[in-house]
């Protein structure tokens, strides 16, 4: 038999996410495009006041799980862009703004704390259910060898399709 194909929607540069807004928290924030860093993980923002869209992974607002990364802190007193995101409670509205125009809307339906080295990265970027959001930050202690944070703080979304 022959084999199915699979349609496939064209991304274009209008749909790709320009600013993220979480009214609750006070969050405006540009959103830059990342990809990987030289460890080979996802990469951060290149400042402490955007958020980094990985752009490897699902576009929000498609089915899969779209990821924004975002800086807590430098490691020392000056705040990042998710520097209050443990804040967030399940229910909260996270907007994105399409670089086109018009706004996405998600829900937060559950927040984790993951050691960082045991993420569940297939969670994380890899369900293919619903149209995700899931938002990544830092927590925990600061291993000042290593210069990063023991712990990371993943908000899970879903789009929410009523409004």
């Amino acid at each position: 038999p022959p084999k199915e194909e699979v349609a496939e929607r064209a991304i274009w540069p209008d749909d790709r996410p320009a600013r993220l807004r979480i009214p609750v928290l006070g969050i405006d924030a540009n959103v830059q495009e990342v990809g990987v860093n030289t460890k080979g993980n996802m990469a951060a923002p290149n400042n402490f006041t955007d958020a980094g869209w990985y752009k490897y992974g699902t576009l929000p607002g498609f089915v899969g799980s779209a990821v924004i990364a975002g800086h807590v802190d430098n490691g020392l007193a000056l705040s990042g862009v998710f520097k209050h995101l443990n804040a967030i409670r399940v229910g909260d509205d996270i907007y994105i703004d399409k670089a086109g125009g018009g706004e996405l809307h998600f829900k937060v339906t559950e927040i984790q704390t993951y050691p960082v080295k045991r993420v569940p990265l297939k969670i994380l970027f890899s369900r293919s259910d619903l149209p995700r959001l899931n938002l990544i930050t830092c927590k925990g202690a600061w291993l000042s060898g290593e210069r990063m944070y023991d712990q990371r703080l993943v908000i899970y979304t879903e789009l929410d399709t009523k409004f």
